[in-house]
């Protein structure tokens, strides 16, 4: 594969991924306190607040999971830069609720915005971004680049939750709004944009007219998107054309399984065993996004070439299923920091996954294949809450039915442990390299 782009096009991405993924990351060790406060003051279990997170989880699953194959598809016809336009200016609406009160109603209409935002933009961004570094990477240097575009999210997951660490509340919100704006102006005006085929149609996003050489039938013309956007057929045929895709496909299912649930279930566990709060939170994010940093940047681009990536994926996937056990049975405050510095290894799961599925596929095909799995994540992003906020609950709670308060993040640990066993599994094959466009 030809490169397409110049590296400062991959610059302006990765910066755009970064003030992004900032703006998100520095309000989540915020917003478990802001939303024990709007609903149950003074408390440090609460029942509604897991219920409403896990259905507020399950409703942006389920609407990535219809949306992340059309966004994929989408963009490899109209260009990534038009399709990320959407998700990224959407991401400021919550943040600016908040920004702006975060009392009880504040929280709500924070809660109705956020829950009906996510189903759009929930994953769609960083889905985007994988195709676009596809775009512009040749395949043998494609898992180095997957792991620079996480180990960028990993650095501003520190960054942020630094930054949330030494601001208030209502400073957090706001700066968080503030980046979300910039994030989105930056990408406007900087990005290049960016298809597999260099054959861009007209943007969706320009004002220029349709060039002569399209069909001339106006209602071809009206429909042509729909006809674009992929059925369950083919999304189906698409992961039996490989095994190795399929076999990631299933990995991807059992391992977002479990980081939907750990994600659901953490603080809340924390909170009611060890009381932590904002600051202990952030002090935790920062341990697993610097570990998670230093992994990507640095370890990730040497020992990909010399072990691959079905080898690294299994490697990650067994760590994570470490930490998710460990932090189970926590028998003390340090016992979460520990567990987190396995996230120097846990971390190398997605980007060798996402890298084992761009090789399985044409170079017409990246934003279908990126969507197709974002989807299924999403999918386990549906269950995930159905099956372990109840749980969660019930074992934080009086109502237990014996003393085992990580009892719900032992059985997750369970789920990733599948995905474990699946990845031991997949072999490597030869990449779609002679593919080309149809």
């Amino acid at each position: 594969m030809v490169e397409t782009t110049t590296f400062m096009g991959l610059g302006h991405m990765f910066m755009t991924i970064f003030l992004h993924s900032f703006s998100a990351f520095m309000v989540i060790p915020a917003i478990t306190d802001v939303t024990m406060a709007a609903l149950c003051p003074g408390e440090d279990e609460c029942s509604l607040a897991i219920y409403l997170s896990g259905f507020q989880q399950a409703v942006s699953g389920l609407g990535s999971l219809l949306m992340m194959p059309i966004v994929g598809t989408l963009s490899d016809t109209y260009g990534r830069k038009a399709l990320l336009t959407l998700p990224m200016s959407l991401a400021i609406l919550p943040l600016a609720s908040l920004a702006y009160s975060r009392t009880t109603t504040t929280f709500y209409v924070y809660y109705v915005l956020k829950t009906l935002t996510s189903t759009v933009c929930e994953g769609s961004v960083h889905c985007l971004a994988l195709a676009y570094v596809a775009d512009n990477v040749s395949e043998q240097r494609r898992a180095s680049a997957f792991g620079i575009l996480s180990g960028i999210g990993s650095c501003a997951f520190v960054c942020g939750t630094l930054s949330a660490r030494f601001l208030s509340t209502s400073a957090t919100f706001q700066v968080a709004a503030t980046v979300a704006v910039l994030s989105t102006v930056y990408m406007r005006l900087f990005l290049p944009d960016s298809i597999a085929d260099n054959s861009l149609t007209v943007p969706i996003l320009s004002g220029e007219k349709v060039s002569a050489t399209l069909p001339k039938d106006k209602s071809d013309k009206k429909f042509e998107v729909f006809r674009t956007l992929p059925s369950v057929q083919d999304m189906v045929g698409l992961l039996k054309s490989s095994v190795p895709l399929l076999q990631a496909a299933i990995v991807s299912f059992f391992s977002s399984l479990g980081d939907a649930g750990l994600q659901a279930s953490t603080m809340y566990y924390l909170k009611a065993k060890f009381h932590f709060n904002k600051d202990q939170f952030a002090d935790l994010m920062v341990i697993y996004g610097a570990a998670g940093s230093i992994s990507q940047l640095l370890f990730m681009p040497i020992l990909v070439h010399g072990l691959g990536e079905e080898i690294m994926l299994s490697i990650g996937l067994f760590f994570g299923c470490a930490n998710m056990f460990l932090l189970s049975v926590a028998w003390s405050a340090w016992v979460p920091y520990t567990s987190a510095a396995f996230s120097v290894f846990s971390i190398l799961s997605q980007p060798s996954m996402r890298s084992i599925v761009s090789k399985q596929v044409a170079t017409h095909e990246q934003g279908k294949a990126q969507g197709i799995i974002s989807s299924i994540c999403s999918f386990a992003s549906v269950i995930s809450p159905l099956a372990f906020s109840p749980l969660t609950d019930l074992f934080l709670s009086d109502r237990a039915p014996f003393n085992f308060p990580g009892f719900s993040i032992m059985c997750i640990g369970f789920t990733t442990t599948i995905a474990f066993i699946q990845s031991l599994m997949i072999r490597a094959t030869p990449p779609m390299a002679n593919h080309g466009s149809p």
